[in-house]
């Protein structure tokens, strides 16, 4: 009895046996096979070039360089400690730091995972003979960025770097990998989609040893398009060595078109760190840096503009006729206003509207700035682009803010008194703008009200932008007789003996502009500026309108000095 029940127990497993062989060979055969041919074909991505940038002459500013990645696959990793130990040896590096960049597949747990980056073509020579050990080695072949004149054009160029995952969910339809690098900041980021290669992939089948049998399929990548600027890098160099270190920005423009030839920031800082992943530190040190040279000053930096606000003032104040240029002020050296007193940089005595504007005289400005009242202040203002997007080709312009009567009591439910009105008329409390703004307001008093939108965009992979769109067919409702009277004011500014920028009376050179001096708030140093435009007694000279800022530079006598010495290098280059 014993015996025949352990027969039939014997012929049940027997039978499950040969079903499960059945089942296996003939029914799932198909699919065994395909699994097993996959675990032989092996994805190696190819990256494409990234399109070069260049300027307005076609100096290199952004260019790409052979490098080489250790890359595995972790489907065909079987002995992970042993292959980290022989990486760690080869590239110098610890394990542990390995390990965790392995770990950070979780996001896309398919894909090739890069464990280290741009390595020496030595280390890739002995990972290569090595591969036979490793079959889910990878050395991929491929292009860093590089930037041959580092922190001079950080700002207007950007950087690169390997994608972020919130990007990967936004972009993954549009060509973006894991694997993607892609522009952060400046021209890199705003025309990415350009720059950007196609990727491509080389499917290969590969023995037991990880070699190589047999290419199966290839998709070429496709390098990206160049991009030609309006940067002149003579100019983009001049204005960085002016600035000398100094914390602010210059921005430097073809009056009649709107083309950028120079835009500079500083602090500044070498976009080759974001593309060195030994660097990670001073890349995150960059962004903790309380000095911001991550930012874009010249877009992105709001300040209080000081005295240079009263361009928009005398204009207001011209055309609502609430003065005109013959209007006197006598300046005591300050205005009072109840128990307050707001001083004036001298006592200038009787002084008409052209004299208060060379001579930058808060007294005449404050005066006036009363008769005009808040609203129209803002309105005239705004009528120049103040507290308003350029919509320069660049990202994450910032707007500003122009305050007055009627916004701060339908917004804030907050009064306005004339003290406000006060601080207003001369660029000073809740006012707040940026330095290309101030470019494109004395842009537009040199053009009789014409609208150019500042670009930096010059040529897309050969293809000349057309400028014209750049010309706006707005013109600010301004006569031409105000515009004139304002001229000869800011032309003062320069040729009047006591104007505030006579240093800029440089022979050759035909200059008008307006300083500014601006508090900053506590016991810090004041802002400096100077906005203006210049052209050469040369025939066939640019006319050239440019804002240079010093944050905390103290007296606007030393963006005068940094506008000087810009002005007569590029007069001696033959530029101007």
């Amino acid at each position: 009895m014993r015996i025949k029940i352990l027969q039939i127990i014997m012929n049940v497993l027997l039978a499950v046996i040969v079903v499960d062989l059945v089942y296996s060979q003939v029914i799932r055969g198909p699919y065994y096979y395909r699994l097993s041919t996959n675990n032989r074909i092996r994805v190696v991505p190819l990256e494409g070039k990234r399109g070069r940038i260049l300027d307005r002459h076609g100096v290199v500013m952004a260019d790409n360089r052979v490098s080489f990645d250790v890359m595995v696959t972790p489907q065909e990793m079987k002995n992970k400690e042993e292959l980290f130990l022989f990486l760690s040896k080869v590239l110098e590096t610890d394990q542990t730091t390995l390990a965790k960049r392995f770990q950070q597949r979780r996001y896309a747990p398919f894909a090739p995972v890069v464990l280290a980056q741009d390595i020496t073509r030595e280390q890739a020579f002995v990972l290569e003979e090595n591969r036979f050990r490793f079959p889910s080695l990878i050395i991929q072949e491929g292009y860093r960025r590089f930037y041959p004149m580092k922190d001079v054009g950080s700002h207007v160029l950007g950087y690169v770097s390997k994608i972020s995952r919130s990007r990967i969910e936004k972009l993954k339809d549009y060509g973006y990998s894991a694997l993607s690098v892609v522009g952060y900041a400046g021209v890199e980021e705003s025309y990415d989609q350009y720059l950007k290669g196609a990727e491509g992939g080389l499917q290969i089948e590969v023995n037991s040893r990880g070699q190589q049998v047999r290419i199966l399929g290839i998709k070429e990548a496709q390098s990206g398009q160049d991009i030609q600027l309006t940067i002149d890098s003579r100019i983009q160099q001049f204005a960085f060595e002016a600035l000398q270190g100094k914390s602010g920005a210059v921005i430097v423009m073809d009056m009649d078109n709107g083309e950028v030839l120079g835009m500079v920031s500083s602090p500044s800082y070498d976009p080759n760190i974001f593309i060195d992943a030994k660097m990670n530190k001073q890349t995150s040190s960059l962004f903790a840096d309380s000095s911001s040279p991550i930012l874009n000053r010249a877009v992105k930096g709001l300040y209080p503009p000081g005295s240079v606000f009263k361009i928009p003032i005398a204009v207001g104040a011209l055309e609502t006729e609430k003065i005109t240029p013959q209007t006197t002020f006598v300046c005591r050296g300050a205005f009072y206003l109840g128990r307050r007193q707001i001083r004036c940089a001298h006592t200038h005595g009787a002084q008409n509207l052209l004299e208060g504007i060379a001579h930058s005289c808060n007294v005449y400005f404050i005066s006036t700035g009363l008769k005009l009242e808040s609203d129209l202040i803002s309105k005239y203002a705004k009528l120049f682009g103040l507290g308003q997007l350029t919509r320069i080709d660049l990202p994450f312009e910032k707007a500003g803010l122009i305050p007055s009567q009627t916004q701060r009591r339908m917004l804030l439910r907050q009064g306005w008194y004339k003290g406000d009105t006060a601080n207003l008329s001369i660029g000073q409390g809740d006012v707040m703008v940026t330095p290309i703004q101030l470019l494109r307001m004395i842009t537009l008093v040199g053009k009789s009200g014409q609208d150019v939108q500042p670009h930096v965009i010059k040529a897309l992979d050969s293809q000349e932008v057309e400028q014209q769109k750049y010309i706006l067919q707005r013109t600010i409702p301004v006569s031409e007789k105000t515009f004139e009277t304002v001229r000869q004011g800011i032309r003062g500014t320069v040729v009047d003996p006591h104007g505030t920028a006579n240093q800029l009376d440089i022979a050759g050179l035909i200059t008008s502009g307006k300083t500014g001096t601006a508090q900053s708030g506590g016991q810090k140093k004041h802002h400096a500026w100077f906005v203006g435009y210049t052209t050469s007694q040369k025939p066939d000279k640019r006319r050239l309108s440019f804002c240079v800022f010093l944050e905390q530079g103290g007296s606007s006598y030393y963006a005068v000095e940094v506008t000087r010495n810009l002005l007569m290098k590029m007069q001696s280059e033959d530029i101007l």
